[in-house]
């Protein structure tokens, strides 16, 4: 995938035209595939090292992934960043960032990556009213409507009482938050930056964060987990540009309810690479789950028909 830095619309309009939005949402999709596959390279890496390691590692070769064209021909876009004076907001996205991923890697090394995933998807409630009350965003209420099915068939897959709550799925509650927090500041930051630009002071400022609690558990890893974790932050740093270009394309209470393909594509992945499996349960959740963004999909691009022939 590439994705070039004047791709992105660093002024998105309130109501994006339909080409517009399905575009978008093709970038969310290959957004959820790329964090399926990279969040299973997490789970193995967290068997083998502590998660706050893998934190550090994960942001680290993020960096290095993105630094031939941050030094090259993304060199005035960064440098922009800091001559207008507008770090800020990014070193506050980087510390909401940290807390999001340090939750979610410490909860997806105790509990199967399905279950974890479709626990994930109460960031679009998040997202939605964050949206509303932060953005100004106008919420129509059939992306209302999508979001709240979408969270009914999680709970079709989780099936409340069928296991107890711990320290791990409280942390996925951290983690739903701050992840919230953070594809909010990310859809402001890209209507003034490219994705490009925005993930690559993300590795800048959430690496050497990560570092200082890493060193209290500092193991060295061998040269095959080194290169793990190379495909690691590969897979992620590719799956947060693809975020980055869809949020910068349409509304993020648009495009979140896409996100929900993630559970299907993880559960696929898990069962390839660790023989996890739903149940039928989990099966039918996840139907429902794709089914309203399916049709908020269809909604949107009919909606955008219409606006452009009037």
């Amino acid at each position: 995938m590439t994705v070039s830095a004047s791709s992105v619309d660093a002024s998105p309009q309130l109501r994006a035209p339909s080409n517009q939005l399905l575009l978008g949402a093709g970038f969310m999709l290959l957004s959820a595939l790329l964090f399926g596959m990279g969040n299973t390279a997490v789970h193995w890496a967290s068997t083998v090292m502590d998660p706050l390691e893998v934190v550090f590692f994960r942001n680290l070769f993020s960096l290095l992934w993105m630094l031939p064209w941050a030094l090259t021909s993304g060199a005035p876009a960064c440098r922009s960043v800091l001559t207008e004076r507008r770090l800020g907001p990014y070193v506050t996205r980087a510390l909401t960032t940290l807390c999001a991923m340090t939750a979610w890697f410490y909860s997806i090394s105790r509990i199967p990556l399905p279950t974890a995933t479709a626990v994930s998807f109460a960031i679009p409630l998040f997202v939605a009213a964050g949206a509303a009350l932060i953005l100004r965003e106008r919420v129509r209420a059939r992306r209302w409507a999508a979001v709240c099915v979408g969270f009914a068939g999680v709970t079709i897959v989780l099936r409340p009482g069928a296991a107890p709550v711990d320290a791990a799925f409280l942390a996925l509650f951290v983690h739903c938050i701050a992840a919230a927090a953070a594809i909010l500041q990310m859809r402001l930051l890209s209507r003034r930056d490219s994705a490009l630009v925005i993930v690559t002071f993300l590795g800048l400022l959430v690496t050497p964060m990560a570092l200082v609690p890493a060193l209290f558990v500092w193991t060295w890893p061998s040269w095959s987990v080194l290169g793990g974790l190379a495909l690691l932050g590969g897979l992620l740093t590719l799956g947060q540009l693809a975020m980055t270009k869809s949020l910068a394309l349409a509304e993020s209470s648009a495009m979140m309810p896409y996100d929900y393909a993630r559970l299907p594509f993880t559960a696929i992945v898990a069962w390839i690479v660790f023989g996890q499996t739903m149940d039928l349960w989990g099966w039918a959740g996840a139907l429902v789950i794709a089914g309203s963004a399916l049709y908020t999909m269809h909604r949107d691009a009919a909606d955008g028909r219409k606006a452009a022939k009037a």
